[in-house]
């Protein structure tokens, strides 16, 4: 384990066999296998049929009880965040994303892309929808080296509230594929939210896209009375 986090161990080298590991460090076989068995539950080392063991990526855990923009989750992980600026045009919202921003007709909206990479490594596109009559002036500022809820909370004084989120496996289109670096059709957890302002007032719509191979949800579920 300590060299795996280390890094003297990176994806995809091979780890010691039992046999390897028992020899090493003078334990038992089962000893060795436990310990393997470990890395592998524990998202740090995968096995193929007659190959071996490998070291793995763990998977990032995406909290979903927690409200975090991009670079505040991956700074809080010990990881550097940085972005790619794929789109950033201002556009007229069709009915379904007019009536989650209850916007009018002629309003507006900002719609950003951006690919997400978490230590250099592309792990999340993500596509944000912000209505324009509520934010005069956003739409000037280069979002490709600012950050939308940065400018939100200081220029404009936003306060987020909560938001309501629906989530769902897709498979990897041929352009989300190239983007992220992994297979056509491997899959995504997607989820699609709407940001509400403690006045609940529905502020942007987003569509987060994260790599399957890369991250899992975690939640606490509180105890209810069961009939």
């Amino acid at each position: 384990m300590e060299k795996i986090q280390s890094g003297e161990l990176r994806e995809g080298d091979p780890l010691a066999s039992e046999e390897e590991l028992s020899r090493c460090y003078n334990v038992s076989r089962m000893t060795a296998r436990q310990a393997l068995h470990g890395l592998k539950t524990g998202g740090y080392a995968f096995s193929e049929k007659g190959r071996g063991t490998f070291v793995t990526r763990p998977k990032l855990d995406k909290n979903i009880m927690h409200l975090l923009g991009f670079t505040q989750e991956m700074t809080r992980r010990g990881m550097k965040p940085s972005s790619k600026l794929l789109e950033q045009s201002v556009i007229d919202p069709d009915n379904g994303l007019a009536e989650s921003l209850k916007t009018s007709p002629g309003d507006k909206v900002l719609r950003l892309k951006r690919l997400r990479f978490a230590d250099g490594i592309p792990v999340a596109l993500e596509e944000s929808c912000v209505p324009l009559h509520l934010f005069p002036g956003l739409n000037r500022i280069d979002f490709g080296t600012h950050s939308l809820y940065h400018e939100l909370r200081e220029k404009y004084g936003v306060r987020v509230g909560h938001a309501d989120e629906v989530m769902e496996a897709q498979p990897a289109s041929l352009e989300e594929s190239k983007l992220l670096t992994i297979p056509r059709k491997a899959p995504l957890l997607t989820i699609r939210r709407v940001i509400m302002t403690t006045q609940e007032t529905p502020i942007e719509v987003a569509w987060s896209r994260y790599r399957g191979d890369l991250y899992q949800i975690s939640l606490r579920v509180p105890m209810t009375d069961i009939e």
